[in-house]
C-alpha cells in the first residue's frame, strides 16, 4: 500500500481503504479463481494496481466521464480507476463469466458505485464511451479494430477521445502495423515509476 501513496499522495481517507480493501480481496479471490498470476499475487500492489493507476497519470478523466475496460480480467485497470476518478462512469467487460463474478463481487464489497461489470463481447456492446482502457489484452491492431466504434464524437476531456492501453516490450511493430489515419502516442511508465519492473512498460495512446 505504500507505494501508491508513493506516487499517489493526494489519495484521501476512503481510497485509502479502498485500496487496502482491493489488495486483499486480490489475494483471497487467488486462492479460488486466478484473476492475477499466482507466482505474482504477492505483487499485488506494486505490479498490478500501481500499474492500473498509470493511465491517470497521463489522463485526469473529467467528472461524468465514461470509460469502458475491454477485457478486465479480474477488473483491471478499471476498479483502481474507478477508485480513483468515483465521478466518473466505469463500464468493465470481459467473456469470462467467473472473472466478472469475482469483479462484481469486489465492486460490492469495497462498495464502488461508479462502476458496472459485464459478461459480453465488445462487438455486442451500443453505447459510446470516451475513452476505451484496457491491460495487455491483445495486439494493437485488434484494439484498435474492436475499439473504434465504441468511442463517442464528444469530447470533454483534455485529450481527444480514443484507446489507452498498458503494454510491454518493443512495440514499434505493432504501432507500424496500424493504419496512417491513427495518431498514436507512447509514454515510458519508467517516466512515472522509479522501480526496475517497469523498465519496459508502456502506456499507449490511439486518437481515432
Amino acid at each position: 500500500m505504500e507505494i501508491l501513496l508513493k506516487y499517489f499522495p493526494e489519495l484521501n481517507d476512503l481510497q485509502q481503504q479502498q485500496f487496502q480493501a482491493l489488495g486483499h480481496l486480490y489475494k483471497e479471490w487467488n486462492q479460488k479463481i486466478n484473476v492475477i498470476s499466482r507466482k505474482d499475487i504477492d505483487h499485488v500492489f506494486d505490479r498490478h494496481i500501481l500499474h492500473a493507476m498509470s493511465i491517470a497519470k497521463m489522463v485526469q478523466f473529467k467528472e461524468g466521464s465514461k470509460i469502458m475496460d475491454l477485457g478486465t480480467g479480474g477488473g483491471l485497470p478499471g476498479i483502481p480507476l474507478a477508485i480513483l476518478f468515483p465521478d466518473v462512469h466505469f463500464t468493465l467487460i470481459d467473456g469470462t463469466g467467473k472473472k466478472i463474478r469475482v469483479v462484481n463481487e469486489i465492486i460490492d464489497q469495497i462498495q464502488l458505485e461508479n462502476v458496472t461489470a459485464q459478461q459480453i463481447r465488445a462487438e455486442e456492446i451500443k453505447k459510446k464511451f470516451d475513452f476505451v482502457v484496457c491491460r495487455a489484452v491483445a495486439s494493437l491492431e485488434k484494439l484498435v479494430l474492436w475499439s473504434e466504434r465504441l468511442i463517442s464524437s464528444h469530447q470533454q476531456n483534455a485529450w481527444p477521445n480514443g484507446l489507452i492501453t498498458l503494454k510491454g516490450g518493443n512495440l514499434d511493430a505493432e504501432i507500424k502495423a496500424l493504419p496512417k489515419k491513427y495518431y498514436t502516442e507512447v509514454e515510458a511508465l519508467s517516466n512515472f515509476y522509479e522501480e526496475e519492473y517497469y523498465l519496459e512498460k508502456y502506456l499507449v495512446y490511439v486518437q481515432f
